[in-house]
């Protein structure tokens, strides 16, 4: 179980939290929870309804965007210090994959409330989600192009 002052330095370290200002992570903190996850085990599936973001303490979360909730072909791993499930909680959707606990893994979470809560009071946390979101679209881009060369190179 991580104390308080882990938890701030662990949010300071993620892409979405690294602008905000140390004293707004305190507020943040204060809202988090935390919850335990065992190997084989999902902490959400694709659809299910997108009321929390989630940060890694410890452990391995894998996620899949195969519409079979059981596929195992992970389009990322999320490690300490990651974050994921941050978007449905910001524009309502669905999930849009499937997050498998790899690795027994201590996850903290700020449900969708608190959230947005947190976002009226301080608006800056909005940079910083914007920032993360932006930096995980630009590598997905990325790794998209890297693999459509790859699959170019391939036919000739």
């Amino acid at each position: 179980m991580a104390d308080f002052f882990d938890r701030i330095v662990i949010l300071k370290r993620t892409p979405i939290f690294s602008e905000v200002a140390t004293d707004d992570l305190r507020v943040v903190v204060e809202e988090m929870q935390e919850e335990a996850y065992f190997k084989g085990e999902r902490v959400f599936e694709i659809n299910d309804p997108s009321d929390r973001m989630y940060i890694v303490l410890t452990g391995k979360i894998g996620i899949s965007i195969n519409p079979d909730p059981k596929s195992h072909d992970y389009v990322s791993v999320v490690e300490e210090g990651g974050c994921f499930g941050e978007m449905g909680p910001l524009d309502g959707s669905p999930r849009s994959g499937t997050a498998h606990v790899v690795e027994d893994a201590q996850l903290l979470y700020l449900d969708k409330l608190k959230l947005h809560g947190l976002i009226a009071s301080y608006p800056e946390l909005s940079f910083g989600l914007l920032h993360g979101m932006s930096t995980r679209v630009r590598e997905t881009s990325e790794k998209l192009l890297t693999a459509r060369s790859g699959d170019h190179k391939k036919k000739n």
